[in-house]
């Protein structure tokens, strides 16, 4: 897995490299600006074939030392390039301080005052390059703080244009992340007692992109919250660092190598002496008559995902109906706590599913059976309202099973977690969806998979990581009905194969997202599950 870096962890990565003396400051700086421009080129090769204009915003930091490199290397292949600074010159840092005055040697700076003399500039322009803030942004604009300047620009860039961006400036490149956007969470830093709740009253603004240009790694704000919309095209440069992260473990991107790191092949393991048991058995309990579907749902995912056995328990009332669904799935009536206690002395089921389609007042009922069991469980939908309803649920969780909230879950879940996420950040780094999981699967002592396009799973031990369906693994389709279920039971075949916890909803995660892009526009949750053997042959499992 890749790993997505804080803005306090690409810092130490950069210093640690400058310290041994492998690289200097400079070095990094004209090296970022060179990512930049080629990205540029990359992107736009019209731009490349011959010269053009461009606006250039630069800030009082080391953002605005690589805008300076930028700059320069337009100019030098005949650009006409005007320059925007943000700040007093005198107090640049000393890296961005020569790079000024290379770029001094070309071409004039212009101040970047509120007479917004930067407009007309940027409407011309071919390219604006957003160098003003970078991912050491700690503060908000506005005019309580030195960024009241910076405020002002960003706001009349988005009242001017209100949305409309596309018809006047149709190529904005951000510089490592775009200026306003809090690298670490993927949120706009808003002023202290911003309306929150009435966007054209917020006061956090932030220079949205259509190109983002970051360097070494990709940072976590540009995969969580709105830092996907605010990026356009993510694109990382490399720009010759080397070393991990230390200090706290790192948060993971989920990719296709956690299939083969964590072990997942249709034949691992498998030899002619085995047989299905050996692939583990999951159970997955099923809603009363009319509300079987989602059960039946994450029962054929379970399947497809590997599980050597899948059972459906199904109450009696379910049982004509859900019989006549189903052909590898097994069935096994079950209607009281005490029926599922009986079965689950068969130590061969070696999973559990409680949740989906099976009503809010039967989970009550059965939640406590299906924890005290201990065995590897799934807890999902009515299963998390009623394991937040409970007064003494909540201690029983053990750390093998899995909680996957969504948005709301989270809340009735974890309500003052949640709160504090919804608070308008007014520093940085802002508390983000990372730091709320992480908070949450410690409190519960297991994982958390807290859903939504940014996926993320964090264990009790802090280990954590994101899976986006965002930039070019993009699947809006999956916002349809029973997505969620079918989720759930991938989770619950690969827990029945022996998958940990964690690396059974990191997979899952992946896979679910991975088979939504590989089927396309039109899906429903049907689908997911029979795409799986595509996505598997994809990959050469």
């Amino acid at each position: 897995m890749a790993e997505l870096l804080t803005s306090a962890q690409m810092r130490a990565i950069e210093g640690a490299v400058i310290d041994r003396g492998a690289v200097t400051g400079l070095d990094l700086m004209e090296r970022a600006g060179q990512g930049v421009v080629d990205a540029v080129f990359e992107e736009w090769p019209e731009l490349a074939r011959s010269s053009h204009r461009a606006t250039v915003l630069c800030g009082p930091g080391n953002n605005g030392g690589d805008g300076f490199v930028i700059a320069r290397l337009l100019k030098q292949r005949g650009w006409e390039v005007e320059v925007f600074l943000y700040g007093d010159p005198a107090k640049l840092p000393p890296d961005a301080t020569v790079n000024y005055g290379r770029w001094a040697e070309l071409g004039s700076v212009s101040e970047l005052r509120k007479t917004g003399a930067w407009v007309e500039p940027l409407l011309q322009a071919d390219l604006c390059v957003d160098a003003l803030f970078g991912t050491g942004l700690t503060r908000p604009f506005d005019d309580d703080h030195a960024e009241a300047l910076g405020a002002y620009v960003l706001e009349a860039y988005n009242n001017i244009f209100s949305g409309a961006r596309a018809p006047y400036i149709d190529r904005i490149v951000a510089v490592d992340v775009p200026s306003g956007l809090c690298a670490d969470s993927g949120r706009v830093l808003s002023a202290q007692g911003a309306e929150e709740t009435d966007p054209t009253k917020r006061s956090g603004v932030c220079f949205g992109a259509d190109l983002t240009v970051t360097f070494h790694r990709a940072k976590l704000g540009q995969y969580l919250g709105e830092g996907p919309e605010l990026c356009g095209k993510l694109v990382v440069a490399d720009i010759g660092l080397w070393g991990g992260v230390t200090g706290a473990p790192p948060v993971r991107q989920v990719d296709a190598a956690v299939l083969r790191g964590h072990g997942l092949r249709p034949d691992v393991g498998k030899r002619a002496d085995q047989h299905k048991y050996s692939h583990g058995h999951a159970l997955i309990l099923s809603g009363l008559s009319g509300k079987t579907g989602a059960a039946r749902l994450a029962a054929r995912a379970a399947l497809r995902v590997g599980a050597g056995l899948v059972t459906l328990g199904t109450p009696h009332a379910a049982v004509t109906e859900v019989a006549a669904q189903l052909t590898a799935i097994m069935l096994r009536e079950i209607d009281t706590p005490e029926t599922l206690t009986r079965v689950l002395a068969d130590q061969r089921l070696t999973a559990l599913c409680l949740g989906p389609g099976f009503g809010i007042d039967r989970a009550r009922e059965f939640l406590p059976c299906v924890l005290a069991a201990h065995r590897a469980t799934v807890l999902d939908a009515d299963a998390l309202t009623a394991l937040a309803e409970g007064e003494t649920a909540f201690a029983a969780l053990h750390d093998r099973c899995v909680l996957t909230p969504h948005a709301g879950e989270f809340e009735r879940l974890f309500p003052d977690i949640a709160a504090r996420l919804a608070e308008p950040p007014t520093k940085g780094p802002a508390y983000s969806k990372v730091d709320a999981t992480r908070d949450a699967a410690r409190r519960a002592g297991c994982p958390v998979l807290f859903k939504g396009s940014d996926t993320v799973i964090a264990s009790p031990d802090g280990r954590c990581s994101v899976n986006a369906a965002v930039y070019d693994r993009a699947a809006p389709w999956l916002a349809t009905a029973g997505t969620g279920d079918v989720l759930a039971g991938l989770i619950a075949g690969l827990l029945a194969r022996g998958f940990a916890p964690d690396h059974a909803a990191e997979t899952a995660a992946w896979l679910h997202v991975e088979a939504a892009y590989s089927f396309g526009p039109g899906l429903i949750a049907e689908d997911l599950p029979e795409e799986l053997p595509t996505v598997f042959r994809t990959l050469g499992l």
